[in-house]
This record gives structure tokens, sequence and C-alpha cells, in this order.
């Protein structure tokens, strides 16, 4: 297992020894070095970067930067000031914020406590459940707690059940931007269950549908009455919510419904969904449970019952950056924070916290985050500075090692097998905004850092909120900058090998 800080020891002191050293000082907009070409004909062939990104036709901006991920020697730029918005590529920042502050061995405890007496198998006081923002836990992880209850002994508990949520700040939604039934925009807090979504699902029968709600896990499917939902004749908007004191309303379009799907939708109350869910799993061992009632904290003097330890952080944000999990971001960017003496109230202050982080610890300048997963779109930051992270990052760091592989793929779009460049990165979309930062082996082992971003902020902002789940022309967008990326790598793995 690595230090929390041997990560960020990479190349660093190979940079001048500094990680802002002069190799990274006013960079310019093209490269002042010439290009090192390949001689005959095959250097005839190879594009300039101006040229590909003019060939893509995307609109917008786009800004790259990439250098030798060993000495940090910035090999090619374009733009490379001029901050535009990360998407998920700002995860891989909050994942190299997280190893600093919290350690890659960091673990997430969710406990069962109380300072009753048991005896017999009747608990005298009440039952406490502590969360940590554990950002994995799920149904099934709930009832192993309650089967171990059981286990424990306990029978009957005389109090009621309480929840503790001060590990965390609750925050009603990542990026208020989003649709209301957007499943990758849930609530934050200290008690996430099921990444803080419902499982919605209907089927139709005899012309009339039969409508769940689910705190669905592998093994468990049990219904919820924090979350509702109502058909309406109508055919838009599709969805509508409301919070009310009782509960998350929703009501959908009869119009769009078809005969039957199911998907997940977010949960604005988590503490109560997973007070809920537990109360019906612990009765199912026969275990009645009053309340809940909600405070910060436990009683100090509370023993541990029952606790679920969650696999090792490095594990965590390894699944992150290949699923691009923003609820696992941001819990993991929140303890981040406050692991470094500042209790944030919102994400828009833990992104600013994470932002002068980076600039003491990575070299950047002005980086901005408004949350710690890219969701939100007024996040920036200059593709200089992501490639400097890397660099300084190391090319054969943790970091590198927890992101995901790109193929590269032929005009067609099919992946290559054996293609001499061995690329990893973390991708972000969102939009009209496209991004990919990370590292290129080239088949000499010479190792790049680049971080290549693309936005057409303008028509972003002109789509209307029924054009936001599929907007026109989006797709094509999408593929053209992915093109345009793989294009720009091809590129350097030839005229850098």
């Amino acid at each position: 297992m690595v230090s929390r800080r041997a990560f960020l020891s990479g190349a660093a002191a190979s940079v001048g020894g500094s990680l802002a050293g002069p190799a990274w000082a006013s960079a310019p907009e093209r490269s002042l070095r010439p290009l090192v070409r390949p001689d005959g004909f095959l250097a005839r062939t190879i594009p300039d970067a101006a040229d590909i990104i003019a060939r893509a036709d995307l609109g917008g901006r786009v800004g790259f930067a990439v250098a030798d991920a060993t000495t940090g020697e910035m090999l090619e730029v374009g733009h490379p000031l001029y901050g535009l918005p990360p998407a998920s590529v700002a995860k891989a920042v909050t994942t190299a914020y997280a190893l600093d502050r919290l350690g890659p061995g960091y673990r997430f405890r969710t406990r069962l406590v109380s300072d009753g007496v048991l005896a017999d198998g009747r608990l005298d006081g009440d039952l406490w459940l502590i969360g940590s923002g554990d950002p994995l836990f799920d149904t099934d992880a709930l009832a192993g707690m309650a089967r171990s209850l059981a286990d424990f002994g306990v029978r009957e508990v005389t109090g009621q059940l309480r929840l503790a949520t001060d590990a965390l700040p609750t925050i009603y939604q990542i990026d208020p931007g989003q649709l209301p039934h957007a499943g990758y925009n849930p609530s934050i807090s200290s008690m996430n269950l099921n990444f803080n979504r419902v499982h919605f699902e209907w089927t139709r029968e005899n012309g009339d549908y039969t409508v769940t709600m689910q705190a669905r896990s592998a093994s468990y499917s049990p219904g919820v009455q924090t979350s509702r939902m109502v058909i309406e004749d109508r055919d838009y908007p599709v969805y509508t919510y409301e919070d009310t004191e009782a509960r998350d309303e929703w009501t959908v379009a009869r119009g769009a419904l078809g005969n039957g799907g199911a998907r997940w939708l977010p949960t604005r109350r988590p503490a109560a969904y997973m007070a809920e869910v537990f109360q019906t799993i612990a009765r199912s061992y026969g275990i009645v449970l009053d309340g809940p009632a909600f405070s910060e904290g436990a009683p100090t003097d509370a023993a541990v019952l029952v606790e679920h330890v969650s696999e090792p952080l490095e594990d965590i944000l390894r699944g992150m950056m290949l699923w691009s999990t923003n609820l696992t971001a941001e819990v993991v960017g929140l303890l981040a924070t406050q692991a470094g003496g500042v209790r944030p109230a919102t994400l828009a202050e833990s992104g600013a916290e994470m932002a002068a982080w980076m600039e003491e610890r990575l070299g950047a300048r002005t980086p901005h985050f408004v949350d710690h997963s890219g969701l939100g779109v007024d996040s920036r930051i200059r593709p200089q500075d992501m490639t400097r992270a890397l660099v300084s990052a190391g090319p054969n760091g943790l970091l590198r090692n927890l992101m995901k592989d790109i193929p590269m793929r032929d005009a067609s779009g099919n992946p290559v097998a054996d293609h001499p460049l061995s690329v990893v990165a973390k991708t972000g979309t969102l939009n009209f905004v496209s991004t990919l930062a990370g590292y290129v082996r080239l088949p000499t082992g010479r190792d790049l850092a680049f971080a290549i971003f693309c936005a057409d902020l303008d028509r972003r902002a002109a789509l209307t909120e029924a054009q936001m789940e599929r907007p026109p022309g989006g797709r094509s967008y999408n593929g053209r900058a992915k093109r345009l990326q793989q294009a720009l790598i091809e590129r350097w793995g030839v005229i850098h090998a």
C-alpha cells in the first residue's frame, strides 16, 4: 500500500525541483520549439494540430496541452491557458485530492450503536445508525447490518431508531441546472443508500400500469414510501418533482411510458430513505423500530453493536474513475476538505478548497471548481494545468493506475487490437462539452501526459429544458470531439516517439 503522499512524488522532483518550475512558466498558445518530425513520406502525412481541430468543426473552443510525463517538458499546446469546463475529468483532480488528504487505505464505517442496556434480547434505550458517507453503501449492506443486529441478540428496542447525520453536510443536489429526474444528480449526505437513487419500474397490463418504487440492490428490493410516483394524462413534461414534508412526490406522463420499463430516480431525503429501508428489513428479523429521529451526533459513550466497513479508498476511487459516479466524487471531495480542517456547507465551498489545494500542491493557476464531480458546467481548468497535474502525479503513479484504458479506434470507430499506443485517461462529457486527460505510452516506452478540452458553451446555453436530455446535434458533437481527441493522440504518438 502506498502512502497518502507517495503518488504525488512521481516526477515532481525532476521538474526543476519545484511543482511550479520554469518548464511551465508562461506557455505560449503554440509551441515555441520546432516540432520533431519523422523523415520522409510519413512526415508529410501527419496533419498539424490546428488542421485536426479545424476539420472537427466543433465550434466553441478547443484547448490542449501535451508534455513529457517524466521531465515535464511541454511538447505542444493549443489555447493552453484558457480555462474550460473539465466535466468528469475533474474526478481525476478529486482522486488526487482524496488520496493526498485521506490516504489510499481510508475506509468508510457505518455503525449501529447504543448507550442502552441489552438484556435477554431487549435493548433498553435508543438504537443509533451512524453514517460515514459511504458512497457504495446499498440495501444489501444495510440488510447485512440488520441480520448482524439480530445475530447479536437484539429482539426488541424500547427507544427509537435515531440517525446521526453529522459526518457530512446534507446537500440537496449536485447541480441545480440538471433535469429533476437525472439519477446522476442525487442528494449528498452522511447517509447514502444505492447512490441515493430509487428504482422506479412500471409494467402495463390490460391497458393499465402497475408502478413500484424500490430500494433495489442485488438481493433485496424493498418498497419505499419516502418516494411516490403518480401517472398523469399528459405527454410533457415527462417527469415533475415536488419536495413535500412527507416524501418526494413524482409524476410521470402516461404518454411517455410505453409498455413498460424502469429507471433510477434521485432521492432528496437520503437519511429518511435509509431509515425507512432499515426499519423494513429489521422488521423481517422481528425487530420493530419506532421513529426515526434525526440528530447530528450519537452519544460519545455509545457501544458499537454492528459495523460495516467499506473497501479501501483506492478501490473505491478505481470504480469511480471507471464508472464516473458523481456521488462518490462529491463524498470523497467533501471528506478531503474536512480532513484539511475546513467544514464546508456547500459543494462550491469545498470546490474552492480543492482549487486552493491544486494551486499549492500541483502549481495550477486559477482553477475553479463548483463541485468535485465536474457535473457543474461552471468549473474551469486550463489544459496546461491539467497536464501539469498529471506530470506531478507521475507516469507510473497511483493516479495513472486508477485510470481506465482508452482504446484507440479506426476510422469506423472500432477498437484497434494491439495498437502501438497505450492510453489510460479520464473522460468527461456534458452537453456540448467533451474532455479527455491522461497518459500515452509510446512504443519506445516514452510517456506523455495530456489534456484535451472541447466546449461549445454558447450552443449549450441555448438549449431549452425540453432539449437537455437529448440535445439536437449533441451526439454528433460528442462523436466529432472524440475523433479529434484520438487524432491528436495519434499525432503525438508519431512525432514524439
